[in-house]
């Protein structure tokens, strides 16, 4: 098994910490040879405030991956999430000098480090830079501006916005941890690509991704990221919640929400009883499950209608930014029982629970597609999709190679390049495409510059 093919993604999330190493098969789905899961003590609301206790958990989580899968990991890919999230929109241009040529790759980038320097509050950084919509000269709605002459190039822009202090406090965990930062991502975007289909983002959907600490919503329209938002509420305020409510410690309010709970509490009926065994020397308490339904109810609905009021603030009800794929939700909490159809009994929208299966390999067992683990596989396909980038840039960088390919003779005969044009369809039909980048040279995506420019600032930092 060749190493650098591995791909790791690591979720630190409030309640868990998940480690999940996985690499792409044959047939291009996503193969997940080991997953580490360890109790999250040092994160809150997404955010870390013990870096001692978050190494440690990142650490555990990562050994258990390492045992499973019979790797050993040395660089992972980070999910970003917590409170301290925030997103705006903007608009930017930029005059190009040389108007006669048609627009290139670098005149896109021109544009989107133009928004990076945009001034955010005090001790704020900008996470991504998403482009929307482009206009050439006046001339709007262009999704692909590469190759059109103009000279005046402007964009609409989705910029997501986090603490640097936050976002340090992450590198510093899993540098400490002795791992190498390979790379950060947003977690709603790692959860849609885990759960999402192109057909929906085109439609038009919301993802309501519910976690121990948080929240996150992330709107796609025409296979654009349109709004993003995080609700500072999850899974664990209904713990917290039967916990006081029920008089009972936090761990057996965990497994009451698990295993008895219901956000709908017309399902239970009034004479169901559940014993929870009683702290050291006491009586067992009996719990009414119908009351347990109630308690779990008015804390779902108070965030089910925090996050319709952001999906109102996008704007859904207009024509042309309706949500005809209606709402997706996964994440752990998306496992609460009658949970879908209380989403959809408040927001009038189809409701759907997100499962990471349709990336996975067929014989990935159950218990990994669930929707706990959709933001550790988005995470493993961001890796994935960066390694596969980072490969074709060496190829194209590498002088020996090209002098390879210019230098060989054409020995084959047209039946055998007819075989090997079936076996590789995907290096046949991109082939065209290597020589004009290896002509125009080596490139780079915005989002790899920034996340150099993150690094190198975070190394000062230290």
């Amino acid at each position: 098994m060749e190493q650098e093919n591995i791909a790791v993604g690591l979720d630190i999330g409030t309640t868990k910490i998940v480690a999940m190493i996985g690499r792409k098969n044959e047939y291009g789905k996503v193969e997940i040879l080991g997953i580490g899961k360890a109790r999250s003590l040092g994160v809150h609301r997404g955010v870390v405030n013990n870096i001692t206790q978050t190494i440690q958990s990142i650490q555990q989580a990562i050994r258990d991956a390492e045992a499973n899968a019979g790797l050993k990991v040395e660089q992972v890919t980070v999910g970003i999430a917590g409170q301290h999230i925030r997103s705006l929109q903007h608009s930017d241009y930029i005059t190009r000098a040389n108007y006669e040529d048609v627009i290139e790759e670098k005149d896109i980038e021109e544009l989107c480090g133009q928004v990076h320097k945009l001034v955010m509050l005090p001790g704020e950084e900008i996470i991504h830079v998403l482009p929307q919509e482009y206009k050439v000269d006046g001339q709007g709605e262009i999704t692909q501006p590469i190759g059109m002459h103009g000279a005046r190039l402007e964009a609409n822009f989705h910029v997501v916005v986090g603490q640097i202090s936050s976002i340090r406090n992450i590198v510093r965990c899993v540098k400490n941890s002795g791992l190498e930062l390979g790379g950060v991502n947003l977690e709603p975007l790692a959860s849609a690509n885990a759960v999402l289909s192109q057909e929906e983002k085109e439609a038009g959907v919301a993802l309501i991704d519910i976690g121990g600490g948080t929240t996150d919503l992330a709107i796609f329209k025409d296979g654009i990221i349109r709004h993003t938002a995080v609700i500072p509420f999850g899974g664990n305020v209904i713990t917290e919640d039967i916990k006081d409510g029920c008089s009972i410690i936090e761990k057996q309010a965990e497994l009451l929400k698990v295993k008895f709970g219901s956000a709908w509490p017309g399902e239970n009926k009034e004479n169901e009883i559940v014993s929870i065994p009683g702290l050291r020397g006491r009586e067992p308490k009996e719990i009414s499950l119908k009351n347990l339904s109630k308690i779990i109810h008015y804390r779902a609905v108070e965030i089910i209608e925090q996050v319709f009021q952001e999906i109102k603030n996008y704007g859904h009800e207009e024509q042309r930014k309706k949500l005809i794929a209606g709402i997706v939700i996964t994440g752990g909490g998306a496992q609460l029982k009658h949970l879908k159809q209380l989403v959809e009994y408040i927001t009038g929208m189809d409701t759907r629970i997100g499962l990471p299966n349709e990336h996975l390999a067929g014989d990935t067992e159950k218990d990994t597609a669930s929707p706990i683990f959709a933001t550790a596989v988005g995470l493993v396909m961001k890796s994935i999709h960066e390694q596969e980038h980072r490969l074709k840039q060496q190829k194209e960088e590498d002088p020996t190679e090209k002098e390879l390919e210019e230098t060989q003779p054409a020995e084959n005969t047209v039946e055998e390049e007819n075989q090997q044009i079936d076996d590789f369809p995907e290096e046949g039909a991109t082939d065209q495409h290597q020589k004009h980048d290896r002509a125009t040279g080596p490139r780079r995506n915005i989002f790899e510059k920034f996340f150099d420019g993150l690094k190198d600032f975070l190394d000062k930092a230290d």
